[in-house]
């Protein structure tokens, strides 16, 4: 065993080891492999599973004012390449759920406008989510579980952007 991981076996207050490392990051994969389909399993209004690509983009845009964001911005946000949330967003707008409107000030930028059958369809999804949220989230954590939760999801999400 290196000294380093000596050293965090023997107590806390050392730093951790490229296993603690590596066993925490993992963790937080096997969670979110977890309980992501708990989430999204049967929330549609019709009692379906929702992928998660198209869930990420409606929510996003229901809770955004004016229910519009430009698709490149989207495509970052739900980390899915350019060509890949256009396929996402051309199901989307077959579906009726959102449509393209382009900039009036920028030709370059095409925003996903949210559309009233995409708003009813995530609200009735979004309630569900909620419900199951407060099952597999905030039961196990706690409320001040969930709080930290967001500010260490914040401040990976922060010190990794551009």
């Amino acid at each position: 065993m290196s000294t380093r991981q000596t050293d965090t076996a023997a107590g806390a207050g050392t730093a951790p080891s490229d296993d603690d490392l590596i066993t925490a990051w993992g963790l937080v994969h096997e969670a979110m492999n977890t309980v992501q389909p708990r989430l999204l399993g049967g929330i549609t209004p019709d009692g379906k599973d929702m992928a998660g690509p198209w869930f990420e983009v409606l929510i996003r845009l229901q809770r955004t004012p004016g229910h519009r964001l430009p698709m490149s911005c989207l495509a970052r946000e739900v980390s899915l390449s350019t060509g890949g949330f256009t396929k996402l967003a051309d199901r989307l707008e077959r579906e009726g759920y959102l449509e393209r409107e382009n900039c009036s000030s920028d030709r370059r930028v095409v925003y996903a406008v949210l559309t009233d059958k995409g708003l009813d369809f995530i609200g009735k999804a979004r309630g569900k989510h909620v419900e199951r949220l407060r099952e597999y989230v905030l039961a196990p954590l706690g409320d001040e579980g969930v709080r930290r939760l967001a500010d260490i999801a914040r401040t990976l999400r922060d010190h990794s952007c551009c």
